[in-house]
């Protein structure tokens, strides 16, 4: 790939996470790379391509970190445990910005954008991810079930992180989902 086209899209995902995209403009970006609009337009035609590549970057980063998470991970709880601790990992962002897959999806759907269904693959990574860990501990009947709850409350948390502002919050209901987590696997033991 061509680095200036890279550069575009690297500094398209932050802006648009920071900013939002509906308030991102071609100027606002080609500013920050430092390039000029006749050059901009050789690489994007429209802020809707930036978009779908910015959207496709976040796609294989996503992939390469839950391969990351699964390939280190001694066991499918503990790669479960890393999913939580994105929240602590990025908590600094999160505070400012919410959650960079959460705020796009939002944003997307309540423009009714037509990228919105590639966006959403970024959710269904994560859920899928974390299904597969439920079922390899045992949890084949609620592995979905299971894998949706964390994932809902993992974006509850950003986003009242994200409104208040709160790490203490963030690190109280880390320390919550881990403990949900350990206590499925002691009922689970149990009725062994």
């Amino acid at each position: 790939m061509n680095k200036t086209r890279e550069e575009i899209i690297y500094i398209a995902d932050q802006l648009f996470y920071e900013n939002g995209y509906e308030n991102t403009s071609f100027a606002d970006i080609a500013a920050v790379v430092k390039i000029s609009r006749g050059n901009f337009y050789h690489h994007f035609k429209t802020k809707d391509e930036i978009l779908n590549a910015v959207i496709e970057h976040r796609i294989i980063k996503t992939r390469k970190m839950l391969d990351m998470w699964q390939a280190n991970g001694e066991n499918p709880s503990s790669r479960i445990i890393s999913f939580v601790h994105i929240l602590i990992t990025n908590q600094a962002n999160i505070k400012l910005y919410g959650c960079p897959v959460g705020t796009l999806v939002l944003e997307l759907s309540k423009l009714d954008h037509a990228s919105k269904p590639e966006a959403n693959k970024l959710f269904n990574l994560f859920s899928d991810y974390l299904a597969r860990q439920f079922v390899e501990l045992g949890f084949k009947d609620k592995a979905n079930e299971y894998a949706m709850h964390l994932l809902m409350r993992s974006q509850g948390v950003a986003v009242l992180a994200n409104a208040f502002h709160d790490e203490v919050f963030i690190n109280h209901e880390v320390k919550t989902m881990t403990e949900w987590l350990d206590n499925i696997i002691e009922e689970r033991d149990i009725c062994l």
